[in-house]
């Protein structure tokens, strides 16, 4: 099982926010002639990378945002590897692929950086049968139908 990492996603509302902020980037990156993947800078390296990229069975693992204190959507990873950034400091580029995968939406406290997330942890992804139209709707509908105990 594949180890993953959870980070809030600041200044973000919903994931349409984010997978447009992420289009947008990787547009930027192919026009410069550049391989178009999202790069997250963090301060730390994470200690257990090669769990993360090379795991036992299965795909490398992905990281969690947390959106509006809920853990909304997962993003595989392509890469983690050492950056510089504008300040001209070493830090960590935690590049991803360009995939938003929805889960099944969890509350999450706020923390500071990011945290290692067990996949016996994580939450069940979305999408395919019964959640099809779940995974359309707008994300406040879907949290005012969980409220309601109506899905």
């Amino acid at each position: 099982m594949a180890l993953n990492l959870i980070k809030l996603c600041v200044g973000v509302e919903s994931v349409e926010q984010l997978a447009g902020f992420q289009k947008r980037r990787r547009g930027e990156l192919a026009a410069a002639g550049l391989p178009p993947y999202n790069r997250h800078l963090t301060r730390n390296f994470p200690r257990r990378a090669e769990e993360i990229m090379e795991p036992r069975d299965g795909p490398s693992g992905s990281l969690f945002w947390v959106i509006k204190r809920e853990v909304r959507v997962r993003q595989p990873f392509h890469a983690i590897e050492e950056a510089v950034d504008h300040e001209g400091r070493r830090c960590c580029a935690l590049v991803l692929e360009p995939d938003l995968i929805r889960v099944d939406p969890r509350p999450q406290r706020p923390f500071q950086g990011w945290r290692y997330l067990e996949a016996a942890d994580a939450p069940a992804d979305l999408g395919g049968g019964a959640h099809d139209e779940i995974d359309e709707m707008p994300d406040e509908m879907v949290r005012e139908l969980r409220a309601l105990g109506l899905i």
